[in-house]
């Protein structure tokens, strides 16, 4: 079951996360810790940090560098308008699909 939680996890990690930011600012390792709160426990932070570049690299969230107290600034993601328009459309996708699944588990019954 590990191998199918983790191949539909890497179709919906990028919306994940986004929801997570459009709750609140954070940075990687900050993001990786909600994550794992929310139950994602095996996800790798390395996992998380190629993310961040992804949806950074596409124009979904604004970084800003905040000194640390310890080490060099970190990078906080905030979800901007174009990530906004991205989540709403994984939401959208999220229903499409979650609705068509559930149907199709009920009809097993």
């Amino acid at each position: 079951m590990a191998n199918q939680m983790t191949e539909m996890l890497k179709g919906t990690l990028e919306g994940i996360v986004l929801a997570l930011l459009a709750r609140q600012s954070a940075y990687g390792y900050e993001i990786t810790a909600l994550l794992r709160e929310q139950g994602f426990t095996d996800l790798a932070e390395g996992t998380v940090y190629a993310l961040l570049v992804r949806i950074e690299q596409r124009g979904f969230v604004d970084v800003e560098k905040v000194p640390s107290e310890k080490g060099p600034p970190r990078k906080v993601f905030s979800i901007n308008a174009q990530g906004r328009d991205q989540l709403d459309e994984f939401w959208r996708t999220w229903t499409f699909l979650s609705d068509r699944i559930e149907q199709l588990h009920e009809g097993e019954k």
